[in-house]
């Protein structure tokens, strides 16, 4: 018996449920390519040709660019499901997948670059403010390296994070021809996400092909009109602080799983040998209930945000600070998941090639990413819960 999905509050459209049925149809497939997409260092092309045929690149795109509009419930629904077959696939994914909407905010020129010829065409990003910027006659120049760019081999621009000369944080929208990628993706986790380095050696950015943190936060993006659907509404940051973590919870669902046949095997299949095992089923039962509570937040979260931006109205800056530091805590209370049910798996989990040590690897590399150390967001609540002005503006 596997764990159930926990069921969405609200109806999905037709359009999120058939993208979610065929994203579920590819389970075998995507977990099946696993071990190759390890040993390439890179999600294997048979999965993000099968995730673009099933349409989750367009989950998030705006419809007059060929996509969805799905609400991100829909969207990590199906994040989830990926990520319980393959933790790399997802998370490469997912960050790619989510580019859609960040470029839907920006100006319609950037969007007509990226989506003009070929509505498929992906991003990745490396939002580290890493990049040195001058400001020139009509945009920037921009020279750096940037790591962690996950997906970069199957994409044909890319999301630069730097600071300019008056202090705003921006994004800098690039096409391949202004970057090279760089080979050095050798971690001990994720080896699938491919997520190489990234250098780029003095090129113009155009203004408009820039995307500021200021007009994230304030909602003020030059792309979203009265036109636009609500979706595109919603803070920029939200999205993207999900797709970091969220396929911790899909991959401490499939550890669950895997924990579950380890110990009955170790029964001999039969089950009254664990009656007395109370440590073990308190293992399970804690296991359990920390992913409903992770999924129901991550739900409940954005079925709040999706019904205030439907309204007309604006998420509360305190509201979003609060599921900045919730969706920093998911690495966390996965890693405590995984390891506790890691540490007892057995002598077979320590050997390479174990499913359950690939889980324990993956999530523990997931932690390195800055959005997922919940230090900072969690001194930023209490300080505003106690009246300071908020030092986080990526909410």
């Amino acid at each position: 018996m596997n764990l159930p999905v926990t069921p969405l509050t609200h109806r999905p459209p037709l359009r999120a449920r058939d993208v979610y049925e065929r994203v579920l149809e590819l389970g075998e497939t995507i977990r099946g390519n696993a071990a190759e997409a390890r040993a390439l260092r890179r999600v294997p092309q048979e999965n993000i040709d099968s995730l673009q045929e099933a349409g989750f690149f367009l989950a998030l795109q705006p419809k007059r660019w060929g996509g969805y509009e799905v609400d991100p419930q829909d969207f990590f629904r199906m994040h989830l499901a990926i990520a319980e077959n393959c933790m790399s696939t997802a998370w490469a994914a997912g960050i790619v997948a989510v580019h859609a909407f960040q470029l839907a905010l920006m100006d319609e020129r950037a969007q007509q670059d990226v989506w003009g010829e070929d509505i498929h065409t992906r991003i990745s990003s490396s939002y580290a403010p890493l990049g040195k910027v001058t400001e020139v006659e009509g945009g920037f120049r921009l020279s750096g390296r940037w790591g962690w760019s996950s997906g970069s081999d199957h994409c044909t621009w890319v999301f630069l994070g730097a600071i300019c000369p008056d202090g705003g944080f921006r994004s800098f929208l690039l096409p391949r021809s202004d970057y090279e990628i760089m080979d050095t993706w050798h971690s001990m986790g994720l080896q699938g996400t491919g997520s190489n380095d990234i250098v780029v050696d003095d090129v113009f950015v155009p203004a408009y092909r820039t995307h500021k943190a200021e007009d994230g936060f304030l909602g003020t993006n030059p792309g979203v009109t009265a036109d636009s659907a609500p979706l595109y509404r919603l803070p920029w940051a939200q999205l993207f602080i999900r797709v970091v973590s969220t396929p911790a919870i899909g991959a401490a669902r499939d550890t669950l799983d895997i924990y579950r046949n380890l110990v009955v095997g170790k029964a001999s299949g039969d089950v009254t040998k664990l009656a007395g095992d109370t440590a073990t089923q308190e293992r399970i039962a804690a296991a359990v209930t920390h992913i409903d509570e992770m999924e129901a937040i991550l739900f409940r979260n954005f079925d709040r945000m999706m019904a205030q931006v439907n309204k007309g109205e604006e998420v509360p800056v305190l509201e979003r600070i609060k599921y900045r530091y919730q969706a920093s805590l998911v690495i966390e209370r996965c890693m405590q998941v995984i390891d506790s049910l890691f540490s007892s798996a057995g002598g077979g989990s320590v050997f390479t090639g174990s499913e359950i040590q690939q889980r324990f690897l993956d999530v523990h590399t997931a932690r390195a990413h800055v959005a997922n150390n919940p230090v900072s967001f969690a001194r930023n609540l209490g300080a505003v819960l106690l009246g300071a002005e908020s030092s986080d503006f990526f909410v």
